[in-house]
């Protein structure tokens, strides 16, 4: 079946399952159920979850620093005076961000990816904020000297995945020219997990026991 079988013939409900079904992991089957939900809902429901897209929509940006999603730019972390300077950890997504932060293991600086090197599915390094990373390198120093490196230390914490492997390797060797040390999170972590699945434990010994990469 194709995703035009789940299509009822009513416009407006075929419109929503549509959108439901453009989001990722969310199949015609699902969409549809979604759909159905919202139909049996309150007006008031439904109108609440478009207002809270909207607003989404509308205030939510990405932080010029460090490319978390955030209402206010620069985000918290990068306005924080008390984090960690000297240490900037390189993650996939912003949910990795908020798995780090629970876990307590680290007060440095982030940058986000927004992604991983996949050729299979045409995603390649123009596609990712690595142009925003290295430039962030440069002028992020906080110093008088515009050629000293910003961050002494980089933390690259791609998923352990063919996809993160790959990225991490490819970030490895831009750096390689910078003399900046370049570490990896220790193999606490298990071999095709996300960050956003681990636990406090776990992520905090990976980040306590990072390696030179």
């Amino acid at each position: 079946m194709t995703s035009s079988d789940y299509l009822p013939p009513v416009e407006p409900v075929a419109r929503v399952i549509q959108e439901f079904n453009r989001l990722p992991g969310i199949g015609p089957r699902t969409a549809q159920k979604l759909a159905y939900h919202l139909i049996r809902a309150s007006k008031e429901e439904s109108r609440a979850l478009a207002d809270a897209v909207m607003d989404m929509a509308e205030q939510v940006r990405f932080c010029s620093r460090c490319q978390n999603v955030t209402k206010d730019d620069p985000c918290a972390i990068c306005s924080d005076s008390q984090r960690d300077s000297s240490v900037l950890c390189v993650v996939e997504e912003p949910l990795d961000v908020l798995a780090l932060e629970r876990s307590g293991a680290f007060r440095g600086r982030y940058h986000v990816l927004h992604g991983v090197l996949s050729p299979m599915d045409g995603v390649g390094p123009e596609r990712l904020r690595i142009k925003e990373f290295l430039e962030r390198l440069k002028t992020e120093n906080g110093t008088d000297d515009p050629g000293e490196l910003s961050f002494p230390e980089i933390v690259i914490a791609t998923n352990p995945s063919l996809e993160g492997e790959a990225t991490a390797m490819y970030i490895r060797g831009l750096l390689s020219p910078l003399g900046v040390r370049v570490t990896r999170l220790a193999r606490g972590l298990p071999s095709g997990s996300d960050l956003e699945f681990a636990d406090t434990v776990t992520l905090a010994r990976a980040m306590e026991g990072r390696q030179e990469f």
